[in-house]
């Protein structure tokens, strides 16, 4: 089974790329979405939260407030790394744990799709590095266009790798600059040379 780590930008489009991965056939996976579970109450992330920063990042319901944790750690890179050093490791044994249920499951492709895996310097963990890269400007349209504020785009893009030295690090790389229509043909051409290449 081909590992794939799949990463990009915020508002790049990888979300929208791990969609078309999944119709594909591919098992797809959404560190974020682990991450989520992670922080419900009661859960290792929850509690490695509510040690690093307090009670006030808790919802009443007990699990993790993010956009509390955003506030913090884009505004102190020393408290994003605190929080880094406990998060990433759970991410990454929860991917791990994924990648073998699908090849026992007989998979031919497992996507993970995760935002920090460069900065995380994990992408050794994956057969390939699949990296989703769209210009600034229509990024930051993006973001707005989904209710988020451009103020906070621009903070969590300077906080993340830029394009440039991401690009020497994947093996794959889909630009998305055009339509939907031609992000789907990128992504179904790049699936089927990772399936001809595993045949």
């Amino acid at each position: 089974m081909l590992r794939v780590g799949l990463t990009g930008g915020l508002a790049s489009g990888k979300s929208t790329v791990a969609g078309f991965l999944k119709e594909l056939g591919a098992e797809v996976f959404d560190a974020d979405r682990i991450v989520a579970e992670l922080y419900r109450s009661g859960g290792e992330g929850e509690r490695a939260a509510r040690e690093l920063f307090g009670d006030a990042v808790l919802r009443p319901d007990g699990s993790v407030d993010r956009s509390a944790i955003a506030a913090i750690v884009f505004a102190d890179p020393q408290r994003r790394h605190d929080l880094e050093a406990r998060i990433h490791p759970l991410v990454r044994r929860e991917i791990t744990r994924r990648f073998r249920e699908a090849d026992e499951a007989g998979r031919p492709v497992a996507v993970a799709e995760a935002s920090q895996i460069l900065e995380s310097g994990t992408e050794s963990s994956y057969d390939r590095l699949l990296l989703v890269v769209a210009p600034v400007e229509e990024r930051l349209r993006r973001w707005q266009a989904a209710g988020g504020d451009a103020e906070d785009a621009r903070r969590r893009i300077a906080n993340q790798i830029s394009p440039g030295a991401a690009f020497d690090r994947a093996a794959d790389v889909l630009v998305n600059d055009g339509s939907l229509e031609d992000l789907r043909r990128k992504t179904e051409a790049l699936y089927r040379s990772w399936l001809a290449a595993s045949s």
